[in-house]
């Protein structure tokens, strides 16, 4: 069963937060566990550096749970997934205006690590650089503007790290300390991959710090049109890859589409559609059969005119019939 916050849950976060033992000789993090009547684990929030906080969860709930989240400002952020539904990737979600969307937690157990901080404080790890922010992390601030949000695949140094920060053997100031070295590690390791000709570490030589903000800016462009995307030599004149015939700067949002994010722009465009596929499939649980969407209506609103093209590409995503789903079956 799938079920969406009611305004009782507030008082239970409350509850639970007063009732969770907490550590004097820890002043700098707070534990608490989920609600009883929502599911099981903990959630714990520890302050590493001032403004730079770091949230580990271990949580298992009753239910699928359906939310939405509204437009907002956005600080930096650095997610790693250890079991659950992303445990494949990590999260680099970039500071500006985040877009209303529509998620799900699942009920299955998930554990992870989360990191924020305000854009500027990711500067002043850069002396050098007087406290700026180095170019090839400029796209992750985007002040008044859309944010960028990045999925690169999790290493295993990554979940190495991330694994440290959750069984970290020690308590008080020393632990502290090891986490505040353990955060940085794993703020490096995510950022490094996005350095392009610099120290020897390369993500793709061929590739300009320009170009490769061209190039997330043209994934935005299809996250805002699922279902009705421009065509490819279109879309790479409208971030300014191409020339007005095309020519040969048409292959670098192809190859750095590839590069970037390990599919074609076309493999891109069908995987985010069949996940929003997935949530308005799901949504008619979540609110008793009233929202519910046929799965006709699901096709054409991603803008596939043929029903049966979009239940092969559904069924190659999820080893299920978007009718299977529409009747509450779960991803095989």
């Amino acid at each position: 069963m799938t079920i969406t916050p009611t305004p009782e849950w507030q008082e239970w976060w409350a509850e639970a937060r007063q009732n969770s033992p907490q550590n004097p000789s820890e002043p700098f993090e707070s534990y608490y566990q989920v609600p009883r009547q929502l599911g099981k684990g903990y959630v714990r929030n520890i302050e590493v550096y001032p403004q730079l906080q770091l949230s580990i969860c271990d949580c298992e709930y009753h239910d699928d749970i359906l939310f939405q989240e509204p437009e907002s400002n956005h600080p930096l952020q650095f997610g790693v997934e250890l079991l659950g539904s992303n445990a494949d990737d990590t999260l680099i979600s970039g500071a500006g205006v985040q877009r209303s969307w529509m998620g799900m937690t699942p009920k299955s157990r998930s554990m992870g690590v989360n990191i924020e901080m305000p854009p500027s404080l990711l500067g002043t790890f850069f002396p050098i650089a007087g406290g700026e922010i180095p170019s090839q992390f400029s796209l992750l601030v985007k002040g008044n503007d859309w944010q960028i949000i990045l999925e690169p695949k999790k290493t295993s140094a990554v979940q190495g790290v991330a694994q440290q920060i959750i069984n970290c053997p020690y308590q008080g100031i020393a632990k502290q300390m090891f986490l505040q070295v353990r955060v940085l590690e794993l703020i490096r390791l995510q950022l490094t991959p996005m350095l392009v000709n610099q120290g020897g570490v390369q993500r793709s030589p061929r590739l300009k710090p320009k170009t490769i903000t061209r190039i997330y800016h043209a994934r935005e462009i299809l996250l805002s049109r699922l279902d009705n995307p421009p065509l490819i030599l279109e879309l790479a004149q409208m971030v300014g890859v191409s020339d007005a015939c095309g020519g040969l700067r048409l292959r670098t949002l192809l190859r750095g589409f590839r590069e970037l994010f390990g599919t074609t722009v076309f493999g891109y465009l069908v995987n985010k559609r069949m996940e929003q596929a997935q949530q308005w499939l799901q949504q008619g649980d979540a609110c008793g059969g009233q929202c519910q969407h046929t799965v006709t209506e699901v096709a054409i609103s991603l803008g596939y005119s043929n029903p049966a093209h979009f239940a092969t590409a559904f069924k190659r995503k999820f080893g299920i019939t978007p009718s299977e789903c529409l009747l509450g079956k779960k991803s095989v």
